[in-house]
């Protein structure tokens, strides 16, 4: 990729398009409907859901690759969008592409530059790559990690204007897409694992980058004043000095614009820390965490909230789909959100009022023994709140039952199609819960300890379930391999689109969950694919891209992924280029004496930060590349210049500035015990 800004050779194919028609810049208004895909789910209901029907149930055995687009990046966990006849979409560190929508040739790309941004070294140390842009008005909108939010000619891919948004979040980053709302964009972040974090989103005008609002989603300092009346109710649900810990509640995803009512709906993340005896010590249900807040779009004032997760003590968040609906229940339609967050139970919430509609469990769960019918607020399992020291297997685990994949809404089968996770983990106070202290530097801060030994959660599994709204109920499911797979499409050819990660993407009858069609991608899928139609015929588009904090079955190695933009219709006959995937060997040198106890001083930091993108016990599954059978740790120099100094920021490894020598020597023996330990035998 090219580094800094906006490649000028494509920006003038680009313009000789717009020039010879090749490319159109209609109004969206103009375009038929489902032409377009502008928004993160489609449209302003955010349903995932795409009403053109050229491709159905009778001729989806027909589907084939009409073209490819190779992407070099580090990370792909991404979601196009289509407006008149061209893709975009940005991987990575934010660098956004356009291309043809019918040929797949690449007409801009610009690279915001992140690793040369100095707060990067810190804001880059967690976090996955984008997973999203946003479109009005020949706008694209993207975030970058570090807290950019920059505003794109959709026809040039040059920059009109760029905005520095977390000001107020030293530990915060930006993986999630930012949301158009009429004529603001609203942007959140993420971080709240792993820093004091006080949770916000911010309003900007679409044109100017002016800033409209925030609207913080916890209570800060009762001695230096509320700034409204919503956060002087919530400090009324809050105890002890929560504010030292900021509260968390941080926006790092969904969130939804309802032009009925001029109205955005934000999803509120987990507390920091996740432990409440820690966080707000005296209890309380902790507001506004784990909640659906309205707010209006004009003045960013709160309207009303539903809280998910009252008195949070996991890493419960509904950062999941906001999709909006208009659905018959209980004999009489209603204007609805749907919601199926972390937690395992499918919420239906009147939009105008903020009202309880009814919930019901999509997966297997333990920490609530039913959703009041009538207050919609949960009967929580004491044992979930793992008192008196006492551990508890808790189901789902924290991934969630539904994590960030995408879910989609067919208003033709009154399905919601969820990629749903079933996996425990214990969870049990630290030993010092009352003395627990924060560790800086971007590492987890959960307020957890250890399970006991003798307490191993059963290998997680994962199914497609088709969740009847109207009835409350599983209509069908069908069993997934590994835990985590791709988001969902559903169409009006009734139709239901997923990649899985064996690397496949499949076609399911939207009504039956059969599957009718399979092609293999070459790599595993997260992302949720798009439908748009050019020129009378309708596609079909999925970035495949692979990451998971734990080795899976095939194991998509990090550097030899396939990572590509495909695109489908009837007829296509293209075919990729074969693969041999090489099974690279565990590195060693048998001059490197491993001593114990800097090893052990390595494992706590691995643990507590490494973890997350190089894998489970060291065995990488897919982030990030896999410690045992990489060269750099051999080298002490080159190390540190990876891990200390930052060499790789623009292929997504942060600069952990504040590890010192000791630390990092600790880090490399405990990679080469893993290596060892887990290296086959006889090698």
């Amino acid at each position: 990729m090219r580094k800094a800004g906006f490649t000028v050779m494509a920006a003038g194919a680009a313009l000789l398009a717009l020039s010879t028609g090749v490319v159109s810049r209609s109004a969206e208004s103009a375009s038929p409907a489902g032409a377009n895909w502008s928004s993160f789910g489609g449209d302003d209901k955010e349903q995932h859901y795409s009403p053109l029907a050229q491709i159905r149930e009778q001729n989806v055995g027909k589907l084939g690759l009409a073209w490819s687009y190779d992407v070099d990046s580090f990370d792909s966990y991404t979601q196009p969008l289509a407006v008149d006849g061209v893709i975009y979409f940005a991987v990575g560190l934010s660098v956004v592409h356009a291309v043809d929508a019918r040929t797949g040739k690449l007409l801009w790309q610009y690279d915001p530059d992140v690793a040369s941004q100095p707060e990067a070294k810190w804001r880059m140390r967690a976090g996955w790559g984008t997973r999203g842009i946003a479109y009005k008005d020949g706008t694209i909108f993207t975030a970058t990690r570090e807290g950019r939010l920059i505003a794109i000619d959709a026809g040039t891919g040059k920059p009109r204007w760029s905005v520095k948004t977390l000001d107020e979040a030293e530990g915060g980053y930006i993986t999630g897409p930012p949301w158009v709302a009429g004529d603001k964009v609203v942007i959140g972040f993420g971080g709240a694992d792993y820093s004091p974090t006080r949770g916000y989103v911010t309003a900007y005008d679409i044109k100017t980058g002016k800033k409209a609002w925030r609207w913080y989603v916890v209570p800060g300092d009762p001695a230096k004043g509320f700034e409204n009346k919503a956060m002087e109710a919530a400090a009324k649900t809050w105890s002890g000095q929560w504010w030292k810990w900021g509260g968390g509640g941080s926006v790092w995803h969904a969130m939804a614009y309802d032009a009925k009512y001029d109205r955005i709906y934000i999803g509120t993340g987990n507390g920091f820390p996740w432990n409440i005896k820690i966080r707000s010590p005296g209890g309380g249900d902790n507001l506004y965490l784990s909640s659906i807040v309205a707010l209006d779009v004009k003045t960013g004032e709160y309207v009303w909230h539903y809280q998910v997760n009252p008195e949070n003590s996991h890493d419960w968040n509904d950062a999941m789909d906001i999709e909006l609906a208009d659905v018959m229940i209980g004999g009489r339609m209603r204007s609805v959100l749907l919601h199926a967050p972390k937690n395992g139970f499918f919420y239906a919430i009147d939009r105008e009022t903020g009202k309880f509609i009814q919930a019901g469990e999509f997966a297997r769960q333990n920490w609530a023994k039913r959703i009041d019918p009538v207050t919609g607020r949960p009967e929580i399992n004491p044992e979930a709140q793992y008192p008196d020291g006492k551990p508890f297997m808790m189901y789902p685990f924290p991934n969630g039952a539904h994590g960030i994949q995408a879910m989609s809404f067919s208003p033709k089968t009154g399905y919601s199609y969820i990629p749903v996770m079933e996996g425990g983990r214990v969870f049990v106070d630290p030993a010092n819960v009352k003395g627990w202290t924060y560790k800086p530097g971007m590492m987890v801060n959960t307020g957890l300890g250890a399970p006991p030994a003798n307490l191993v959660p059963p290998a997680a599994t994962s199914k497609l379930v088709a969740y009847d709204v109207a009835n409350n109920r599983i209509a069908w499911s069908v069993p997934q391999p590994g835990v985590f797979n791709g988001g969902t499409l559903a169409t009006a050819g009734n139709l239901v689109f997923q990649g899985t990660n064996d690397g496949m993407f499949n076609a399911f009858s939207a009504t039956t969950g059969r599957k009718l069609w399979s092609w293999p991608a070459q790599n595993g899928i997260l992302s949720a694919p798009i439908s748009y139609s050019v020129g009378g015929r309708q596609y079909v588009s999925v970035i495949t891209g692979f990451r998971s904090s734990f080795a899976n079955s095939p194991n998509w190695d990090y550097r030899q992924q396939q990572r590509r933009l495909l695109t489908f219709t009837i007829g296509g006959a293209r075919k990729l280029p074969r693969v041999d995937p090489v099974d690279e060997p565990i590195q060693d040198d048998p001059a490197f004496v491993v001593d114990a106890d800097k090893a052990k001083v390595g494992a706590g930091i691995y643990n507590s930060s490494c973890i997350i993108c190089h894998g489970s016990g060291m065995v990488a599954g897919g982030a990030a590349p896999d410690l045992r059978k990489s060269g750099v740790p051999l080298d002490a120099e080159t190390f540190r210049s990876v891990v200390h100094d930052g060499a790789l920021m623009s292929r997504g490894m942060g600069a952990f500035a504040q590890l010192s020598d000791a630390e990092l020597e600790g880090l490399r023996h405990y990679i080469r015990q893993r290596a060892r330990e887990t290296a086959p035998k006889g090698k």
